[in-house]
């Protein structure tokens, strides 16, 4: 039990409380949900508990919701009047809204339903079930773009038991993104996109979980797969009803190698190309058993260069979009603080920052917002996930973007 105490003037008199209230020595005082109707009544539960406490372990984000929008309306110079007319409401974000009131993912469930749909499809209900799957994300990248990026790249740092299914999902937004925002494609390109991001490695998702968790080197039977689930992956598609010729075609080139100028590829193989440079960027950054994840910059610029070394347009359109430190990152700042990227800024190198930790490597306890478009708070580099000395809940994270 973690019991903080609350100051006796948040609690909004009418309204069901957002989490279970608590005395000083953990004494149960109020249910989730309780109507505080009077003073003299909230008076009299201070009396029983000493104090009025929430206990973070069981009902922090909510505390953590209410703490947050204080923060951020004490950054933004809100005047005395608004902070004090503002009451625990402000929890209600913990209830899988951001901050501009959208419905933010579940993104476990959607780990799950994509793992299930990816490694045994079945003709009889995967075209519902794959487009639910997209339109969704698809929803996500359009209203809540940085969200979207931050809990896939968070995600995608850590994760090796669903690997196949949350690299899918980040490529298939990432290139949504950058295709809507930098290339400016037509809607209906890119949900074509979409749809080949997502399904470009289905002949190989349950191979590829497997390869997340091996420790050792690939078997000629393992590298043989691998080097034709593209093809592979085209005829499954087909075999379960996808007819699209441009989605089919760009899943079975997503691994050409074919550098050189968009405007002189095919809508396919443009689209295979984005493919290409977002799955380079999403594999690089992802752990394996056996190896470390790359550090984001070197992943970026991994899918940056092309194989003859020069600028890729796709890639450098990726970079463009996402930022040199894109949503999900961990960065250090001049300050010595580190923090997790949360939202894109103004150009590539100056995101919105949460810190984390200090400059004493101790953490803040709540998140501090910075801007690394100030001096103070440049960012210097980037921190690995594995030395963030911090676990963050990820719908704690989507509630500071």
């Amino acid at each position: 039990m973690n019991l903080v105490s609350l100051n006796i003037e948040s609690i909004q008199l009418g309204h069901p409380l957002p989490f279970v209230l608590r005395g000083a020595d953990g004494v149960l005082l109020a249910q989730k949900g309780y109507v505080i109707r009077t003073r003299e009544e909230l008076a009299k539960m201070v009396g029983r508990g000493r104090q009025l406490c929430v206990d973070t372990d069981e009902s922090g984000d909510s505390h953590r919701a209410y703490l947050a929008q204080l923060q951020r309306m004490l950054i933004a110079d809100t005047n005395l009047g608004e902070i004090a007319a503002m009451k625990m409401t402000a929890a209600d974000d913990a209830g899988g809204r951001g901050r501009t009131g959208k419905t933010l993912p579940d993104w476990p469930e959607l780990q799950l339903r994509a793992t299930q749909l990816l490694r045994a499809p079945s003709p009889a209900d995967f075209g519902g079930r794959f487009q639910t799957l997209h339109d969704e994300l698809a929803r996500h990248c359009e209203q809540t773009p940085d969200a979207t990026l931050l809990g896939l790249i968070y995600l995608s740092a850590q994760e090796t038991r669903m690997y196949s299914a949350t690299h899918s999902m980040l490529v298939c937004c990432v290139c949504m993104v950058v295709a809507r925002e930098m290339l400016r494609w037509p809607a209906s390109r890119v949900q074509q996109l979409g749809h080949a991001a997502l399904s470009m490695n289905i002949a190989m998702s349950e191979l590829q979980d497997q390869l997340a968790q091996q420790t050792h080197p690939l078997t000629a039977q393992q590298i043989a797969a691998v080097e034709s689930h593209a093809e592979r992956s085209e005829a499954l598609l087909r075999t379960l009803g996808v007819a699209d010729p441009v989605w089919l075609e760009a899943v079975r080139c997503h691994h050409h190698r074919t550098p050189g100028p968009l405007a002189k590829k095919t809508e396919a193989q443009q689209m295979a190309r984005l493919l290409q440079r977002a799955d380079i960027f999403g594999a690089r950054m992802a752990p394996r058993a056996a190896r470390l994840p790359m550090p984001v910059t070197a992943a970026m610029q991994a899918s940056y260069y092309d194989e003859e070394h020069q600028v890729d347009e796709a890639g450098a359109a990726l970079v463009k979009t996402l930022g040199v430190y894109p949503p999900g990152a961990f960065v250090r700042l001049a300050s010595q603080e580190v923090g997790v990227v949360v939202r894109r800024g103004t150009t590539a190198t100056t995101p919105k920052v949460a810190v984390v930790t200090n400059r004493d490597g101790m953490p803040t306890g709540e998140p501090i917002p910075r801007d690394t478009g100030m001096p103070p708070w440049k960012v210097t580099g980037v921190v690995a996930f594995k030395d963030v000395r911090v676990k963050l809940s990820l719908d704690r994270l989507l509630n500071l973007v």
